[in-house]
């Protein structure tokens, strides 16, 4: 098994009321990408994403880039990327 890169993110911009976090699971699950993420009160969205370096680093780019249809992405912060043995997610969920 290859390595898995974790960060937390936190999406700044029109992210909520737009399918955000539908679309963002959805990239996810295409990817393979394991986390979560969530709406603040801050309208902003954030969470955590865990996947190998290729899927990590594409996950990365579309929550910095493309997001849902409507949304419209100010800027996205990545916490420090670190490496793990293995997943500590099973899949992608939506937190409420």
């Amino acid at each position: 098994m290859s390595k898995i890169l974790h960060c937390d993110f936190e999406v700044f911009g029109i992210v909520q009321g737009v399918s955000f976090r539908m679309f963002t699971e959805k990239q996810a699950n295409k990817l393979g990408v394991r986390g979560w993420c969530m709406n603040t009160r801050d309208d902003t969205v954030k969470g955590e994403i865990q996947a190998p370096p290729e899927a990590f680093n594409e996950m990365k780019i579309w929550l910095e880039k493309t997001g849902s249809p409507t949304s419209r992405i100010d800027k996205a912060v990545f916490g420090e990327v670190k490496e793990m043995e293995d997943f500590t997610f099973d899949k992608f969920s939506i937190r409420y």
